[in-house]
C-alpha cells in the first residue's frame, strides 16, 4: 500500500534527554485535515515539530508524497513544501501585514501577487489592515496573518501548531472555517489543538496522544462519539 502523502511513522526521539516521543504515528493525506489532541504535555506539539524536522529521532522516519525527508532540516522541508505556523512569535510585528506576507514569499522567485490576492480573500481583513503594523492587531487577526504567510510558500502541506489559542469562541470558529477553505484547494492540514471538540469536528482524522504516544487514531467524528475519548479527553 503506497504511503500517505505525508506520514511521520514510529517516531521516536526527544531534546537530548530522555525520550519524548514513542513510536509515535502522524498522517494526513492531500486536502486532508488531521488534528492532534491529548492531554497537556502528552507531546502534541513535538510531534508536529518531529514531522517537521525541529526534533533529531531516534528511530522513525518522515515521507512527504513518497520521498524520505528524515534528514532534511527545516528549511529544506518548506522548500518541499510544508509550511509550518509556530504558536507564539509567529509574526514581525514591527512590519505591515502586507510586509509579513511578502516575507513568506522569500523562497518564491516568481510573481507571487496571485497568491497574495488568494490570501487577501481568505482573510479580507488583512488587505484592509494591510498597511497597518501586524504589532496593532488583534490576536485572531495576527493568527491570520500567520497562516497567510505561510500560505505564500504555496504549501502542499500546512502545519498550525494550537492556531486558536487565546482567541475568543467567535474568533476560533472563525479561523476554523478558513482552515477547512484552506483544505479545500488541496492542501494538507496537520494541526495541534487544545479546543478539541471544536477541532474533531471539522477533523477528517484524528489522533488523541497520551505521553508521547498513539492511544486513538480514527476519523474525527468516531472519536467524537467514542465513549472513552469523549469522557477522558473532551470533558463528557
Amino acid at each position: 500500500m503506497a504511503d500517505p502523502f505525508l506520514i511521520g511513522s514510529g517516531m521516536t526521539g526527544g531534546y537530548g534527554g530522555a525520550d519524548i516521543l514513542h513510536d509515535c504515528t502522524l498522517a494526513v493525506e492531500r486536502g486532508e485535515i488531521a488534528v492532534i489532541v491529548g492531554p497537556n504535555g502528552a507531546g502534541k506539539s513535538t510531534a508536529m515539530k518531529a514531522v517537521f524536522g525541529m526534533l533529531k529521532l531516534r528511530q522513525g522516519h518522515v515521507r512527504l508524497n513518497g520521498e524520505d525527508i528524515t534528514h532534511l532540516s527545516p528549511q529544506a522541508r518548506v522548500h518541499k513544501g510544508m509550511g509550518f505556523v509556530p504558536q507564539t512569535h509567529n509574526i514581525f510585528t514591527s512590519m505591515t501585514v502586507a510586509e509579513n506576507l511578502e516575507m513568506g514569499a522569500f523562497i518564491r522567485h516568481d510573481d507571487f501577487r496571485d497568491t497574495m490576492a488568494q490570501v487577501y480573500d481568505l482573510f479580507p481583513i488583512l488587505k484592509e489592515k494591510r498597511n497597518q503594523p501586524a504589532g496593532e492587531l488583534s490576536g485572531g487577526q495576527r493568527q491570520q496573518v500567520a497562516v497567510g504567510r505561510a500560505l505564500m510558500t504555496r504549501p502542499s502541506v500546512l502545519m498550525l501548531d494550537e492556531p486558536t489559542a487565546g482567541v475568543s469562541p467567535i474568533v476560533m470558529d472563525e479561523l476554523f472555517d478558513r482552515i477547512i477553505e484552506v483544505a479545500r484547494t488541496g492542501i494538507s492540514i496537520l494541526m495541534v489543538e487544545q479546543n478539541a471538540r471544536q477541532a474533531l469536528e471539522i477533523a477528517d482524522k484524528g489522533y488523541v496522544l497520551v505521553q508521547g504516544a498513539n492511544r486513538f487514531t480514527d476519523t474525527g467524528k468516531a472519536l467524537m462519539a467514542d465513549p472513552e475519548v469523549r469522557r477522558t479527553f473532551l470533558g463528557g
